[in-house]
This record gives C-alpha cells, structure tokens and sequence, in this order.
C-alpha cells in the first residue's frame, strides 16, 4: 500500500507553528457525489492534518460524515439555494459563524454561497477566496453572467484548470495576476493497482453483473445527456463485437426522463444484452479495474474531470472528448486518447485501438499514465497547494495591518 504524503504547505505550516492555526470554512452547495464534493473533502482532512480548524458549510448530504470523522465540523445552511430571499438570509448566518469561530479564510466553491459569503465578510477580518469548477453557460443574458460573475470576487480565485483560467479571463475580465491554477488531484494510496484485492475485484464484478470475459468499456459520469452516453453508445454499435460489454455508471436523479429516454435507445441499437446502468457503486478503484477501457465522451467540455486522472492511477486505457480540462490530464496517444466531440467514426477507432492492445501494450500505457498521474495529479499537490492560497491571503492580511505594499487584487473582492 502507497503511504499519503504530507500535504501541509510550508507557509501553512508555519502559521500554525507561530500559535496562529488558520481556520478555514469552506462553503459548497451540498456534500454528495462530484468532483467539488471531493475537493472540499480532501482539503478539509489537509487542513486538519496540517494543524489548522476547518468548517464545512453546506446543505447536507450523504458525505457529511466524510468531514467530521477527521476533527471537521459541518454546519448545514440552505447554501444550495439560488432563492435570492435565502441568499440574503445566508448573509447574517455567515456573517455569525465567522465571527462565533474567528474564521480567517472562507473559501467559497460554488456560485450562490459565493455572493452569500462576499457580504458575510464585511465588516470582519476573514479573507475570500473562491474557486471556480466549470465553464458556465453564457446565453442566460446579462442576468446570469452577473451571476456567474461572483466566482471571481475573490482575494485569490483558484481554477481547476488553464481552460478554466482562460475563460474566467476572456469572459469575466478577471484579473489573472489573481487567479491560482490548481488541478484537482487523486488519492493514489487509493487509486493504484496494487490497492485493490481480488475480492474487491469479485465483489465489483457482482455489483455490476458484468459478463465473464468481456472486454469491458466502463463510462463513470451522471445519467446526463451533455455526458456523451448515446455518442458512446453509436460507436460501441458501430464496432459489430458482441464480446463488448458497456457499463454506464452514476446517478440519474434529477434526469429521469433523459433515463428513459438512454434506456430506449439502447433498446434500439439492439445492444440490452450488451450495455447496462448502474446508479452507484461503492468501490471505484475495484470499478476501473475491471474496465478494458474508460470512455469520457463529453459533449461539452469538463472543467477538470476527475475520471480521465483516476482512470490513468489505476493504469486504465483512457478514451476522452479532446476539449476541456482533458486536453491537460491526457497525453494524446501516449496516456490516452482525446477525439472530436460526438465523432463516432474517431471514437470507434480510439475503442478498436485500445481494445486491440496487447499485454506489453497495455503494461507500456499503464506504466506512462500513472506516472503521469504521480507526476501532475496527486492530492498532496492539490492541498498543498491550496494550503499556499490560504496561507498567501492570510499573509497579504499581515503586510496590509503593517501597512506595506500590498499585492494586486480584484477591487470586487473586499
């Protein structure tokens, strides 16, 4: 088993060793499944391990417990709401868990608690910052970019990735001399080959029904349609081989009717026997395992994605839509492949390609993507660098009280 490294930034660190342990509140909609969710998880751990208190504000949810169990506390606020009466009445119970626990950084991770958190700060010492997860859509008019627009508010805005960066520049004139890239990162004590037992293995393959000694396309996203699922399913048809076994693997709550509608046209490419939905499973590392190959065919891009960099930990074969937070965590033809959005023609040949893979093959991309992944994508990079922005604003706050120069930041954010 590989041993999780330290993830406490050294400046961070050092706050904590001159009697001053930052506490930080991270605020997000709710604590279920997601890419976000895990972030605020991973770093309310990093927080804890490295000395500092950490609070989690959100409206709940299955991962609440995920907090506390390492020494965080949760205070469950309706967060999640874009009502703006809500976002008002957050304002003021902000505003009292900041002072009641002297709150130094609140970091908001989602649009609505961002505008809540903005006004809650004034008038106390906190600092802001906020962080931005995905390309949000711009036809709602003046209206909802002004929403949108509330992830650059603050001290530091922290993007996921360098696409993310470049339209948080090019669409909401954010300041880049503010904005931190940090990629997301994952567990590789966690997602690694040798983490996984044959009985994890079996117990997976049992939990998902799939067929002995098929070659397995696992697709782990929401029941959505912008996740490319009929895309997939047009190449997976396209290739005629009825040793192929297809696995669409997330939760379809909210999207029922596009369930219906995915289950539908499975019925119609005559593939039932061949393709199934799965709505949860709790043992993912166990899940990339038993896949021949991971499809990522997002119809529109990912701010991140999680799934390309915990595909390529566990040494899987990795087909993604080329745009987006993909074209930064794939190495085109050495890692994984990337292919034009909803090109069947592109995507059957990328599946033909890594199904077609030999034993060497397959070990020589393996051995490239996790290292890769090692390389570029851990979750002590992603904390300690995150633990570098909390501590850069609480250091700007010093140099402000001494009254020294002070770093450029967005005139919107105090």
């Amino acid at each position: 088993m590989i041993k999780s490294k330290d993830t406490a930034s050294h400046a961070f660190r050092q706050l904590v060793d001159k009697g001053q342990p930052p506490v930080i509140m991270q605020v997000l909609p709710a604590l279920n499944s997601g890419g976000v969710e895990q972030g605020v998880i991973d770093i309310n751990a990093a927080v804890m391990r490295a000395g500092g208190k950490s609070i989690v504000v959100s409206s709940g949810g299955g991962r609440v417990h995920e907090i506390t169990k390492v020494g965080g506390i949760h205070i469950q606020l309706p967060v999640n709401s874009k009502n703006p009466f809500t976002m008002y009445t957050n304002i003021g119970k902000l505003k009292r868990i900041i002072k009641e626990h002297n709150v130094s950084v609140v970091h908001a991770c989602s649009r609505a608690p961002a505008w809540s958190a903005l006004r809650a700060i004034e008038g106390t010492t906190a600092r802001f910052v906020t962080s931005c997860h995905a390309a949000h859509k711009l036809n709602g008019g003046a209206l909802k970019k002004f929403y949108n627009s509330s992830i650059c508010k603050g001290e530091r805005v922290i993007a996921v990735s360098h696409f993310l960066a470049d339209y948080l520049e090019q669409n909401y004139q954010c300041d880049p001399n503010i904005i931190r890239v940090i990629h997301r990162g994952v567990a590789i004590e966690r997602f690694h080959p040798n983490s996984v037992t044959p009985e994890r293995l079996v117990a997976v393959s049992r939990q998902l029904r799939v067929p002995e000694g098929a070659s397995i396309i696992l697709l782990p996203a929401r029941i959505s349609r912008i996740k490319g699922h009929m895309y997939l399913l047009d190449a997976i048809a396209a290739l005629k081989r009825r040793d192929v076994f297809c696995v669409f693997l997330g939760s379809d709550i909210n999207n029922e009717s596009y369930r219906k509608e995915l289950d539908d046209y499975i019925s119609a490419k005559e593939l039932a026997g061949q393709v199934r939905i799965e709505t949860k499973c709790d043992d993912m590392p166990a899940a990339y395992m038993i896949s021949t190959v991971v499809a990522v065919p997002s119809l529109v891009p990912e701010g991140f994605g999680r799934v390309p960099i915990e595909a390529q930990a566990m040494g899987r074969p990795c087909i993604a839509t080329d745009h987006g937070g993909a074209r930064e965590t794939i190495v085109r033809d050495e890692t994984g492949w990337l292919v034009p959005v909803a090109d069947v023609p592109a995507m059957t040949k990328a599946l033909e390609e890594a199904m077609s893979l030999d034993a060497r093959g397959r070990a020589m991309l393996a051995t490239a993507a996790m290292k890769h992944v090692a390389t570029h994508f851990t979750n002590e990079q992603m904390c300690r660098a995150t633990l570098d922005v909390y501590a850069e604003v609480l250091g700007q706050s010093v140099l402000q009280a001494q009254g020294a120069p002070s770093l450029k930041v967005s005139n919107a954010a105090r």
